[in-house]
């Protein structure tokens, strides 16, 4: 017997074994969904504003804009047909990526080492 097999074997770990299941659906914040349906009753534009980056996009959230937190700032995210089945996290970046210090430099030497231009 596999130590696998031997896990599934016990009825009590079968529960932790399974990760999100179709059984279980879509995780969304209870909070998160309450304002949803507020806002599709009221037929609201209104921003909704949320720290929940784990919620995943359900169909009923599709044309709703949300202002997702990203650690500093609310990132405002229009949720379309594509987004259904993704995390809210996913649309609001949490690193900030500057250009790496080598392209500025030769950026620098190509502008030096070029000659001037002939006046015509």
């Amino acid at each position: 017997m596999k130590g696998s097999d031997f896990l599934f074997r016990i009825p009590q770990l079968k529960e932790f074994i399974v990760a999100r299941s179709i059984r279980k659906g879509p995780y969304v914040e209870p909070n998160l969904m309450q304002k949803v349906q507020e806002a599709i009753d009221a037929s609201s534009r209104k921003v909704i504003k949320t720290w929940s980056r784990r919620s995943t996009v359900l169909p009923d959230m599709v044309g709703l804009t949300f202002a997702v937190h990203n650690g500093k700032k609310f990132i405002p995210v229009f949720v379309t047909e594509n987004m259904v089945g993704h995390k809210l996290g996913e649309f609001s970046p949490t690193r900030a990526f500057f250009s790496h210090s080598g392209d500025r430099k030769t950026k620098v030497k190509a502008t030096a080492a070029a000659p001037p231009k002939p006046a015509a």
